[in-house]
């Protein structure tokens, strides 16, 4: 079949088979490097002497720059092209992961962090814009929850392994084995991902660079769903950044014992395709509007003083997160391309939203965490929540134009994978 009409890797095949397993690696290794920190920020804050409103930096400093570096990589990924951005993206930043191992004073650590979020902005992007082009329209939504899942099992994994290896060898343990787990994952990425063949490169102007992130929130429905990654990341950033003190104070006072807890975060990695199916029933916008509710109710959940609560409920806060981080990354691409949109640039206006909302909450969280208590944080979830109901409403009854459940834009492929 000719490259004019080809229309995508379906689902069962090799190509789409090496695209999933790649994708999956590469959302494993840049949610891994990011947030292994924030298990050890109380950690830090005794290691550097600093406050645990400002250990907040640390994740923060790399959220802050990501979000800035949101506003380059959508037209980097237009001109140089998805798999390569990717490539590089996974490769610097386990480089610079590296250099954070030996950096002695929490200035330069910070300094060092936000660097990181400059090179790990480029693989989200490209990663979205790629999935979009690259795979069967029919088959977007599966293939969209197994790179969400691969995210996921990069979340578990960066909350799981930095306590234990910061008991071994402590900060420079953590830090160089998971950089060195993105270093991998940049490498696996040069085997796996088959070519673009959708891809047609795009030289964008000066203007275009500056202002074609701010431009995609133009579209009402898009701009609605930046709002909800917004408050959606803010809400699951915050209350992690702020569990790990809690878990320190009394009288849980857990110490080492405190990362078994994030054990519950695995619980999150079958999210995606459980969101994907109740998306196929009701459809992406009446989805979003439950999984925003559900957020909610785990969070008062997480809030109850019992351990075992704590350990249902921060399953449930991951569960339901990444399930709804599923429906929007993948509605806003799909949005984008069928209003004529640039997917590259939609997928970077919703990522820009999504981790500012990490980092101001995230901060926000352990300053009130310091301030006030576990109370606050609740409440600032609550708020955050009932923000997204409301705009995954508006969004909903605004995509009129939107596939509903059970239609189809082409025709569905057998699926050898089920």
């Amino acid at each position: 079949m000719s490259a004019t009409v080809w229309a995508g890797h379906p689902a069962g095949t090799p190509g789409h088979r090496r695209l999933v397993l790649g994708l999956m690696a590469g959302g494993l290794a840049n949610f891994s490097l990011m947030y292994y920190v924030q298990p050890l920020l109380p950690l830090l804050a005794r290691h550097y002497g600093v406050s645990s409103a400002d250990s907040a930096h640390a994740l923060s400093a790399t959220t802050l720059t990501m979000a800035f570096g949101l506003l380059l990589m959508g037209p980097l990924a237009d001109r140089v092209g998805r798999v390569r951005l990717m490539r590089w993206s996974l490769l610097t930043s386990g480089v610079i992961g590296i250099i954070s191992a030996v950096i002695p004073s929490w200035d330069g650590l910070v300094i060092v962090r936000g660097l990181l979020g400059l090179s790990l902005a480029g693989f989200p992007v490209a990663a979205l814009a790629y999935l979009r082009e690259e795979v069967l329209a029919s088959d977007h939504l599966r293939t969209n929850a197994a790179y969400i899942a691969g995210t996921a099992l990069g979340g578990a994994v960066g909350r799981l392994l930095p306590g234990p290896l910061a008991e071994l060898g402590g900060w420079p343990l953590a830090s160089l084995v998971m950089s060195g787990i993105t270093l991998s994952a940049g490498l696996a990425l040069v085997v796996l991902l088959p070519a673009s063949r959708r891809f047609q490169p795009h030289r964008p102007s000066t203007r275009e660079v500056l202002l074609g992130v701010v431009s995609a929130p133009r579209d009402p429905v898009v701009a609605l769903l930046c709002v909800a990654a917004f408050v959606a990341n803010g809400t699951f950033v915050g209350v992690y950044n702020a569990i790990g003190f809690r878990l320190q104070a009394p009288p849980f006072s857990l110490g080492v014992a405190a990362s078994l807890l994030y054990l519950a975060y695995p619980i999150g990695i079958a999210a995606p395709g459980v969101a994907r199916r109740l998306a196929d029933r009701t459809g992406r916008g009446l989805a979003a509007v439950i999984t925003f509710a559900a957020l909610g109710v785990a969070v008062v959940a997480i809030s109850l003083p019992s351990l075992v609560a704590m350990f249902v409920g921060l399953g449930a806060v991951t569960f339901v997160f990444l399930g709804l981080h599923s429906l929007l990354s993948g509605w806003v691409v799909d949005r984008a391309r069928r209003r004529g949109r640039g997917t590259a640039q939609a997928s970077s206006a919703y990522l820009l939203a999504f981790y500012t909302g990490s980092t101001l909450a995230g901060a926000l969280a352990t300053s009130l965490w310091a301030s006030s208590g576990w109370l606050a944080v609740e409440v600032m979830g609550l708020v955050l929540c009932t923000i997204g109901v409301g705009v995954a409403a508006l969004a909903n009854s605004s995509d009129r134009d939107a596939v509903r459940p059970a239609v189809r834009t082409e025709p569905e492929v057998s699926d050898t994978a089920n």
